[in-house]
């Protein structure tokens, strides 16, 4: 009976270590690499140290090697934030937890009947509470198979409410691939987006976007070019391309758009200045951060109230540093924001330059996105007469609890 007894305990033990957290890091070999990358990019980076002086005597000398000593703490606070990267990732330890032996069985067996091979399930934990699937997957098929289909049978397989993450492949093929299926956001959101173009020209000098760098997190992106037309266009939608890039490659909100507005400082364009409105909207929290830089008002709508979210920041490339603080908002079901450009604002001519534009978003009604969008817009163009003195951007995004 003692024997038996420390049989059973032993195996009690096993099971309750299974389910403990265990860890992976990248290999030594990878994070040594990436530390030393790190070194040598803050190495150079205090290179670029030093308070401007100079002994130039006349002002167009001066203003030389002012631009110069300028352009080098560019450098020097992007060497910094690639550092710092390099840093975070050759840190950064993975956490997980294998799954059940029996979910592992029941899933292994089920899906292998629909010709899928799944290896290793396990579950990740995420930040606030959240926790992935992560498992890998491979099919003798060889048209492969939709990745989405198989999240969806695993899903009702577990009894959780999963999605396929941004980062998983979009097909199951017949070499293995690591797969990571998300929590499905308590809150979903739809955009609409009505815009025209200033008289006389045929190119507009707005730009938005819309990007998911992962799962339960949206980001609405606004530029408006200096003045209108081709030129404006491109300068607009040259800043939305570095931002995405700079996002999808790891940096924060305030770091990306530093990033941007230091590249174009140094340009020293006296007439390249567009702005730039960002809106990043958390699904599983319902919450939302506005980030304004010389853009127009965001207005929050919340029934028939209305809130005004401004920021009194200059556009981009004016400073070398950006010096601006995120709005923050706890959306709730139902909630508006409605995003746009200059010109929506100036066409209602009122005294105080968003009033008219305030009261034209209390009034709507409707919960579709684009139709609002519309609306606003058609409201926009009569207030001005029916003359389209600039260019006009009306975006309107919508959050729903799901």
């Amino acid at each position: 009976m003692m024997i038996l007894h420390k049989i059973r305990h032993r195996e009690n033990r096993r099971r309750e270590d299974s389910r403990e957290l265990q860890t992976a890091q990248i290999s030594d070999l990878c994070r040594r690499r990436l530390l030393n990358y790190a070194d040598t990019f803050y190495e150079l980076a205090r290179s670029y140290d030093g308070d401007f002086c100079t002994d130039a005597g006349d002002r167009q000398s001066l203003l030389a090697e002012r631009r110069l000593w300028e352009s080098r703490q560019i450098i020097k606070g992007h060497l910094n934030e690639m550092a710092k990267i390099m840093t975070e990732v050759a840190s950064e330890v993975m956490c997980y937890r294998p799954m059940e032996e029996r979910k592992k069985r029941m899933l292994v067996q089920a899906m292998r009947e629909e010709g899928i091979r799944v290896e290793n399930p396990c579950y990740m934990p995420r930040d606030k509470g959240q926790e992935s699937v992560v498992l890998t997957m491979s099919t003798e098929k060889n048209s492969g198979l939709p990745a989405e289909e198989a999240a969806d049978m695993i899903s009702v397989l577990l009894e959780r409410h999963l999605q396929l993450s941004v980062n998983s492949p979009y097909r199951i093929e017949k070499t293995a691939q690591c797969f990571v299926l998300e929590e499905q956001p308590g809150h979903l959101i739809l955009t609409g987006f009505s815009r025209v173009t200033k008289e006389n020209e045929t190119v507009s000098g707005d730009s938005y976007a819309v990007i998911e760098a992962e799962k339960g997190r949206r980001t609405v992106m606004f530029s408006d070019g200096t003045g209108s037309g081709e030129q404006a266009g491109r300068d607009s939608g040259q800043v939305l391309d570095l931002m995405e890039k700079l996002l999808e490659a790891g940096y924060g909100n305030a770091a990306a758009v530093n990033m941007v507005n230091t590249a174009l400082f140094a340009l020293g364009e006296d007439q390249n200045h567009p702005t730039l409105d960002l809106c990043d909207i958390d699904l599983y929290q319902g919450t939302c951060e506005l980030w304004k830089v010389g853009g127009a008002a965001t207005f929050l709508k919340r029934g028939p109230k209305v809130e005004l979210l401004e920021a009194g920041t200059l556009p981009l490339g004016i400073f070398q540093k950006v010096d601006m603080q995120p709005i923050k908002r706890q959306l709730q079901d139902g909630d508006f924001l409605v995003m746009v450009t200059d010109g929506v604002v100036d066409a209602f001519d009122a005294e105080d330059y968003a009033d008219g534009f305030f009261r034209a978003v209390s009034g709507i009604c409707g919960q579709n996105p684009s139709e609002i969008a519309e609306k606003l817009l058609r409201m926009a163009i009569c207030a001005s007469g029916g003359k389209i003195r600039d260019d006009m951007t009306v975006g309107v995004i919508g959050i729903w609890n799901d």
